[in-house]
């Protein structure tokens, strides 16, 4: 299911979730206008890797970056896998892959870095990069 806000579309593979689409897209909503910190949603992880990583990065708490570095220590692995886990992330936001930051800069997002930057500022977490 695609969901659109903050001027961008996040792509959410809803068949890992049980509850309906709509629920799924009230929550959303309801996070991007900042009514709420944290999704009551059941969901299931992909398998291998990816969920693995997955797990980790939605412990993230609300308004908490961590970097990517971080991320690789704790999983046993490189930065760079850790950011295309990110980019495989079947469920932005409700997972929230946007906190994971790199050292010097915001990293990427698969809806672009502009709705990753806006996400941050919506948390109050935006890193204070130097230019």
């Amino acid at each position: 299911m695609i969901i659109s806000g903050l001027d961008g579309e996040f792509v959410i593979d809803d068949d890992l979730v049980e509850e309906s689409e709509e629920e799924i897209r009230r929550q959303v909503e309801d996070f991007l206008d900042g009514e709420r910190k944290s999704f009551d949603l059941d969901f299931s992880f992909p398998d291998a890797g990816l969920g693995f990583v997955l797990r980790v990065i939605d412990e993230i708490p609300y308004g908490e970056t961590r970097t990517y570095s971080e991320i690789a220590e704790e999983v046993n692995s490189s930065a760079i896998a850790v950011g295309n886990y990110c980019g495989r992330n079947p469920l932005p936001l409700i997972v929230p892959c946007h906190r994971v930051v790199g050292k010097n800069n915001l990293g990427g997002y698969r809806s672009g870095r502009s709705i990753k930057k806006k996400l941050l500022e919506l948390e109050e977490s935006l890193p204070d990069y130097e230019e």
